[in-house]
Protein backbone atom coordinates (compact mmCIF):
# COMPACT_ATOMS: atom_id res chain seq x y z
CA UNK A 1 0.00 0.00 0.00
CA UNK A 2 1.20 3.47 -0.95
CA UNK A 3 1.61 5.93 2.34
CA UNK A 4 -1.01 8.49 2.96
CA UNK A 5 -0.66 12.32 2.81
CA UNK A 6 0.79 13.60 5.92
CA UNK A 7 0.22 17.32 4.83
CA UNK A 8 -2.26 18.49 2.60
CA UNK A 9 -3.65 22.13 1.54
CA UNK A 10 -6.56 24.19 1.97
CA UNK A 11 -5.75 27.15 0.38
CA UNK A 12 -2.60 28.26 1.20
CA UNK A 13 -3.24 26.75 4.92
CA UNK A 14 -0.97 23.62 5.22
CA UNK A 15 -2.70 21.02 7.48
CA UNK A 16 -1.19 17.58 9.31
CA UNK A 17 -3.00 15.07 8.48
CA UNK A 18 -1.67 13.47 12.02
CA UNK A 19 -2.80 16.32 13.90
CA UNK A 20 -6.77 15.91 12.36
CA UNK A 21 -6.44 12.44 13.51
CA UNK A 22 -5.77 13.21 16.71
CA UNK A 23 -8.16 16.00 17.37
CA UNK A 24 -10.68 13.77 16.57
CA UNK A 25 -9.20 11.21 18.58
CA UNK A 26 -9.60 13.60 21.52
CA UNK A 27 -13.02 14.38 20.56
CA UNK A 28 -14.08 10.38 20.53
CA UNK A 29 -12.49 10.47 24.13
CA UNK A 30 -14.22 13.55 25.75
CA UNK A 31 -17.53 12.26 24.37
CA UNK A 32 -17.40 8.62 25.91
CA UNK A 33 -15.59 9.81 29.56
CA UNK A 34 -18.45 11.88 29.41
CA UNK A 35 -20.59 9.44 28.29
CA UNK A 36 -19.33 6.57 30.94
CA UNK A 37 -19.82 8.81 33.31
CA UNK A 38 -23.38 9.69 32.81
CA UNK A 39 -24.30 6.33 31.95
CA UNK A 40 -23.09 5.10 35.46
CA UNK A 41 -25.11 8.07 37.24
CA UNK A 42 -22.14 9.79 38.37
CA UNK A 43 -21.34 13.52 38.17
CA UNK A 44 -20.43 14.00 34.51
CA UNK A 45 -21.00 17.76 33.84
CA UNK A 46 -17.04 18.26 35.28
CA UNK A 47 -15.99 16.21 32.40
CA UNK A 48 -16.21 17.97 29.33
CA UNK A 49 -13.94 20.91 30.86
CA UNK A 50 -11.44 18.18 32.61
CA UNK A 51 -11.20 16.43 29.39
CA UNK A 52 -9.63 19.47 28.07
CA UNK A 53 -7.11 19.71 30.95
CA UNK A 54 -6.43 16.16 30.95
CA UNK A 55 -5.73 16.02 27.08
CA UNK A 56 -3.22 18.99 27.58
CA UNK A 57 -1.50 17.47 30.59
CA UNK A 58 -0.73 14.01 28.28
CA UNK A 59 0.14 15.89 25.20
CA UNK A 60 2.46 17.72 27.45
CA UNK A 61 3.73 14.76 29.72
CA UNK A 62 3.97 12.58 26.21
CA UNK A 63 6.38 15.37 24.67
CA UNK A 64 8.67 15.90 27.59
CA UNK A 65 9.47 12.43 27.86
CA UNK A 66 9.87 11.62 24.54
CA UNK A 67 12.37 14.79 24.24
CA UNK A 68 13.81 13.32 27.36
CA UNK A 69 14.17 9.74 25.77
CA UNK A 70 15.97 11.40 23.02
CA UNK A 71 17.57 14.10 24.42
CA UNK A 72 21.11 14.19 22.29
CA UNK A 73 19.01 14.33 18.99
CA UNK A 74 16.63 17.55 20.75
CA UNK A 75 19.88 19.12 21.84
CA UNK A 76 20.92 19.55 18.06
CA UNK A 77 17.78 20.47 16.87
CA UNK A 78 16.28 22.44 19.38
CA UNK A 79 13.80 24.02 16.78
CA UNK A 80 12.26 20.72 16.64
CA UNK A 81 11.31 20.39 20.41
CA UNK A 82 7.63 22.16 19.62
CA UNK A 83 6.88 19.48 16.08
CA UNK A 84 4.48 17.33 16.82
CA UNK A 85 3.38 17.04 13.94
CA UNK A 86 6.33 15.08 13.02
CA UNK A 87 5.20 12.40 15.92
CA UNK A 88 7.37 11.66 18.95
CA UNK A 89 4.73 11.58 21.59
CA UNK A 90 5.47 9.23 24.47
CA UNK A 91 2.66 6.65 25.72
CA UNK A 92 3.96 6.43 28.70
CA UNK A 93 4.41 10.30 29.04
CA UNK A 94 1.16 10.64 28.25
CA UNK A 95 -0.16 8.94 30.94
CA UNK A 96 2.44 9.81 33.74
CA UNK A 97 1.21 13.27 33.04
CA UNK A 98 -2.59 12.45 32.20
CA UNK A 99 -3.69 10.40 34.58
CA UNK A 100 -2.56 12.10 37.83
CA UNK A 101 -4.36 14.87 36.52
CA UNK A 102 -7.75 13.28 35.70
CA UNK A 103 -7.33 12.14 39.37
CA UNK A 104 -6.79 15.76 41.17
CA UNK A 105 -9.76 16.95 38.99
CA UNK A 106 -11.77 13.89 39.55
CA UNK A 107 -11.38 14.79 43.73
CA UNK A 108 -12.12 18.22 43.16
CA UNK A 109 -15.00 18.18 41.24
CA UNK A 110 -17.26 14.64 42.49
CA UNK A 111 -15.39 13.50 45.97
CA UNK A 112 -18.26 10.96 46.28
CA UNK A 113 -16.90 9.16 43.48
CA UNK A 114 -14.03 6.75 44.93
CA UNK A 115 -10.79 7.08 42.82
CA UNK A 116 -10.56 3.54 41.81
CA UNK A 117 -14.37 3.80 40.49
CA UNK A 118 -14.13 6.66 38.88
CA UNK A 119 -10.38 4.99 36.73
CA UNK A 120 -12.71 2.12 36.23
CA UNK A 121 -15.28 4.28 34.31
CA UNK A 122 -12.05 6.06 32.10
CA UNK A 123 -10.86 2.44 31.92
CA UNK A 124 -12.05 1.75 28.80
CA UNK A 125 -11.75 5.55 27.39
CA UNK A 126 -8.12 4.81 27.88
CA UNK A 127 -8.44 1.63 25.94
CA UNK A 128 -10.85 2.80 23.08
CA UNK A 129 -9.02 6.53 23.05
CA UNK A 130 -6.04 4.55 22.12
CA UNK A 131 -7.01 2.23 19.61
CA UNK A 132 -8.90 5.27 17.30
CA UNK A 133 -5.27 7.50 17.67
CA UNK A 134 -3.08 4.80 16.92
CA UNK A 135 -5.48 4.56 13.26
CA UNK A 136 -5.72 8.24 12.80
CA UNK A 137 -2.30 9.53 14.66
CA UNK A 138 1.05 7.47 13.87
CA UNK A 139 -0.49 5.79 10.81
CA UNK A 140 -0.83 8.73 8.91
CA UNK A 141 2.55 10.47 10.26
CA UNK A 142 6.05 10.64 9.33
CA UNK A 143 7.91 7.23 9.94
CA UNK A 144 5.04 5.69 11.30
CA UNK A 145 5.69 2.11 10.99
CA UNK A 146 7.71 -0.40 12.39
CA UNK A 147 10.86 -2.51 11.31
CA UNK A 148 11.16 -3.14 7.69
CA UNK A 149 9.72 -6.51 6.35
CA UNK A 150 8.90 -8.36 3.45
CA UNK A 151 5.73 -9.66 4.71
CA UNK A 152 2.53 -9.37 2.26
CA UNK A 153 1.08 -6.84 5.34
CA UNK A 154 3.88 -4.73 4.93
CA UNK A 155 3.25 -0.94 4.20
CA UNK A 156 4.85 1.73 3.04
CA UNK A 157 5.38 5.23 5.20
CA UNK A 158 6.51 8.81 4.03
CA UNK A 159 9.91 9.10 5.11
CA UNK A 160 10.78 5.51 5.36
CA UNK A 161 12.59 3.79 3.20
CA UNK A 162 11.00 0.01 1.83
CA UNK A 163 7.95 -1.41 3.47
CA UNK A 164 7.34 -1.39 7.00
CA UNK A 165 5.11 -3.55 9.95
CA UNK A 166 2.07 -1.43 10.17
CA UNK A 167 2.38 -1.05 13.73
CA UNK A 168 -0.04 1.55 14.17
CA UNK A 169 -2.70 -0.60 12.87
CA UNK A 170 -1.55 -3.93 15.23
CA UNK A 171 -1.78 -1.43 18.58
CA UNK A 172 -5.15 -0.52 17.30
CA UNK A 173 -6.15 -3.97 17.27
CA UNK A 174 -4.37 -4.63 20.89
CA UNK A 175 -6.05 -1.81 22.19
CA UNK A 176 -9.77 -2.82 21.22
CA UNK A 177 -9.06 -6.00 22.69
CA UNK A 178 -7.93 -4.59 25.99
CA UNK A 179 -11.20 -2.41 25.54
CA UNK A 180 -13.56 -5.43 24.60
CA UNK A 181 -12.15 -7.23 27.68
CA UNK A 182 -12.93 -4.12 29.82
CA UNK A 183 -16.65 -4.22 28.67
CA UNK A 184 -17.33 -8.16 29.38
CA UNK A 185 -15.37 -7.81 32.75
CA UNK A 186 -17.63 -5.04 33.74
CA UNK A 187 -20.85 -6.89 32.28
CA UNK A 188 -19.54 -10.33 34.23
CA UNK A 189 -18.78 -8.85 37.43
CA UNK A 190 -21.14 -5.97 37.91
CA UNK A 191 -19.91 -6.47 42.36
CA UNK A 192 -16.32 -6.09 41.26
CA UNK A 193 -13.74 -4.55 43.53
CA UNK A 194 -12.99 -0.62 42.82
CA UNK A 195 -9.91 -0.51 40.42
CA UNK A 196 -10.13 -3.67 38.96
CA UNK A 197 -11.13 -2.45 35.20
CA UNK A 198 -7.99 -0.11 35.40
CA UNK A 199 -5.84 -2.23 36.98
CA UNK A 200 -6.66 -5.51 34.39
CA UNK A 201 -6.27 -2.54 31.56
CA UNK A 202 -2.83 -1.73 32.57
CA UNK A 203 -1.64 -5.11 32.67
CA UNK A 204 -2.81 -6.54 29.25
CA UNK A 205 -1.58 -2.99 27.75
CA UNK A 206 1.46 -2.58 29.39
CA UNK A 207 2.20 -6.24 28.23
CA UNK A 208 1.12 -5.56 24.53
CA UNK A 209 2.97 -2.46 24.69
CA UNK A 210 6.26 -4.38 25.39
CA UNK A 211 5.33 -6.88 23.04
CA UNK A 212 5.02 -4.18 20.08
CA UNK A 213 8.41 -2.48 21.27
CA UNK A 214 10.29 -5.94 21.23
CA UNK A 215 8.87 -7.49 18.43
CA UNK A 216 8.04 -4.61 15.81
CA UNK A 217 10.14 -1.48 17.32
CA UNK A 218 12.80 -1.61 19.05
CA UNK A 219 16.42 -2.76 18.47
CA UNK A 220 16.82 -6.25 18.26
CA UNK A 221 18.42 -8.42 21.27
CA UNK A 222 18.94 -5.08 23.14
CA UNK A 223 16.03 -4.40 25.96
CA UNK A 224 14.82 -0.69 26.37
CA UNK A 225 13.02 1.86 28.50
CA UNK A 226 9.90 1.43 26.54
CA UNK A 227 9.87 -2.68 26.91
CA UNK A 228 10.80 -2.69 30.64
CA UNK A 229 8.14 -0.31 31.14
CA UNK A 230 5.92 -1.91 29.53
CA UNK A 231 6.73 -5.04 31.81
CA UNK A 232 6.53 -3.33 35.04
CA UNK A 233 3.27 -1.85 34.34
CA UNK A 234 1.98 -5.20 33.35
CA UNK A 235 3.46 -6.71 36.85
CA UNK A 236 2.05 -4.01 38.51
CA UNK A 237 -1.44 -4.48 37.19
CA UNK A 238 -1.67 -8.04 37.71
CA UNK A 239 -0.62 -7.43 41.08
CA UNK A 240 -2.98 -5.02 42.10
CA UNK A 241 -5.65 -6.90 40.56
CA UNK A 242 -4.64 -10.70 42.79
CA UNK A 243 -5.21 -8.11 45.79
CA UNK A 244 -8.02 -6.37 45.00
CA UNK A 245 -9.57 -9.35 44.71
CA UNK A 246 -8.56 -11.06 47.20
CA UNK A 247 -9.10 -8.16 49.69
CA UNK A 248 -12.52 -8.19 48.42
CA UNK A 249 -13.10 -11.98 48.92
CA UNK A 250 -11.73 -11.33 52.66
CA UNK A 251 -14.17 -8.75 53.21
CA UNK A 252 -16.91 -10.77 52.14
CA UNK A 253 -15.59 -13.79 54.63
CA UNK A 254 -15.44 -11.31 57.54
CA UNK A 255 -18.96 -10.01 56.92
CA UNK A 256 -20.34 -13.58 56.52
CA UNK A 257 -18.34 -14.87 59.72
CA UNK A 258 -20.19 -11.59 61.60
CA UNK A 259 -23.09 -12.22 60.57
CA UNK A 260 -23.44 -15.89 61.44
CA UNK A 261 -21.98 -14.97 65.35
CA UNK A 262 -25.20 -12.42 65.22
CA UNK A 263 -27.20 -14.91 64.10
CA UNK A 264 -25.82 -17.30 66.86
CA UNK A 265 -26.13 -14.90 69.52
CA UNK A 266 -30.09 -13.76 68.93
Amino acid sequence: MRPIPIVFHVGPVQIHTYGIGLAITFLFSSWYLVKRFRDAGAPWRWAPSAAVWIIAAAILGARVVHVAANLSYFTANPGEIVMVWHGGLSSFGGLLFGVPTGIVLERRHCPDVSVGRALDLAAPVLAAGWGVGRLLGPQLMIAGGGRETAAWYGMEYAGSVGRRVPVPIFQSIESFAVFGAMLLIGRMFGSRPDGLLIAVAAALWGLARCGDQFFWLGTPGRWDPVEVAGLTMSAVGWASAVFLVWRARRRTGARLWLASILRTAR
